[in-house]
């Protein structure tokens, strides 16, 4: 019997590593003699970089500029000549100090210091996942950490923040980086928001960062004036680009200054992993997240994960903290089953703290259900 054992993180109680080594410990409590290949996964976002570093990627740490301007201890992942940039790192609501939120004023300047280290090691692919974001800055400070300059009506430089877009009058690329226009970068984005408007990066993400409703207000007229600027100057449109309005902008940033594609983060972090391989031979998946809702069919990993498991005609086994689901569509997504750690525990939060013990005993139920595969 061979296994891939392939979850995302439980929010909250495991990294995506820690449920992966759960589920194979409860897996091969009912089955010693099968082959698991643990593969944890991620969908772009928060997590990323340290699913990539438990495949074997090296973490190099970085200094960086956090969203207001404090430096932090950030990292990106090196993988066979593949950079893993994970904006998070740098430019991430978890780097607000002391979770304050600053949504006009914080930038991704940190995102394109990461980008520039990337660079200065040589890899000649940049995956750039854009989850977490704390800026609505349209990727302004990313571009200016690589050479860009963004100018008032007298000649003068923007401070950071997305509401400062607001005076924007032109864009200075020419001082750009040059070794971007060698680097393939791709962005690992989960959403099709446009740049602006009532799905707009700040109407819909901008509340989320601590944006009162003026606030939300200011950064949309900010940014159009941005899209307005960018059209003109670089004559490139991308106020309704889908995924432009993703991390506050910074898909539209992406676009405009790295030359960027936009992918789907699981399956960029998928094809990172080598996943296709590892299930094409396999028996079973066994895959999960805290919480496997209706936002997971919508193309968060698990799905990302079943979809492709199910091209190769692999059955695929859910484990989540709670499953909000009902079964007709999980099984429409690609799944033949999931099940809960709430039906071992009902408590949540006695739940979420022995998550590894629970995930476990559900993963040795699996392999035990499961033991009529080779």
């Amino acid at each position: 019997m061979r296994v891939v054992v392939a979850p995302d993180k439980f929010k909250g109680s495991l990294t995506a590593d820690q449920a992966a080594r759960a589920i194979e410990a409860g897996l091969r409590r009912a089955r010693p003699d099968a082959r698991v290949d643990r593969l944890p996964v991620a969908d772009g976002g928060d997590g990323t970089l340290a699913v990539l570093v438990a495949a074997g990627a090296r973490r190099v740490e970085v200094p960086a500029t956090g969203p207001t301007g404090q430096p932090v201890d950030a990292a990106i992942g090196l993988l066979d000549g593949v950079a893993m940039v994970e904006m998070a790192e740098a430019s991430g609501l978890r780097r607000l100090p002391g979770g304050v939120p600053a949504p006009l004023e914080a930038t991704t300047y940190g995102t394109g210091e990461l980008i520039r280290a990337a660079l200065d090691h040589g890899a000649a692919r940049v995956v750039l996942g854009i989850g977490g974001s704390a800026t609505s800055d349209g990727g302004a400070g990313m571009a200016a950490a690589l050479g860009a300059r963004f100018l008032d009506a007298a000649g003068r430089s923007l401070p950071p923040g997305g509401a400062a877009l607001l005076r924007l009058a032109r864009v200075d690329a020419a001082g750009l980086d040059p070794r971007l226009a060698d680097a393939e970068v791709t962005v690992a984005c989960d959403v099709d928001n446009p740049l602006v408007g009532p799905n707009g990066a700040a109407a819909v993400y901008g509340p989320q960062k601590g944006a009162s409703p003026d606030e939300v207000l200011l950064l949309d007229s900010a940014l159009r004036r941005y899209a307005r600027v960018l059209a003109e100057g670089l004559s490139l449109d991308l106020a309704e680009v889908p995924g432009a309005g993703a991390a506050g902008g910074l898909g539209a940033g992406a676009i405009a200054f790295l030359g960027a594609a936009l992918r789907p983060g699981i399956e960029l972090v998928l094809d990172l992993l080598g996943f296709d391989r590892a299930v094409a031979s396999a028996d079973l998946v066994v895959t999960g997240e805290g919480a496997l809702d209706h936002q997971t069919l919508r193309g968060k990993a698990p799905a990302g994960v079943a979809r492709a498991a199910t091209a190769h005609g692999v059955p695929v086994v859910a484990l989540a903290g709670r499953v909000e689901v009902p079964e007709r569509e999980l099984r429409a997504a690609g799944f033949e089953e999931a099940h809960a750690l709430t039906r071992l525990e009902p408590d949540p939060r006695r739940s979420q703290a022995h998550a590894a013990e629970l995930l476990e005993r559900l993963a040795e139920r699996v392999g035990r259900a499961w033991s009529s595969l080779p």
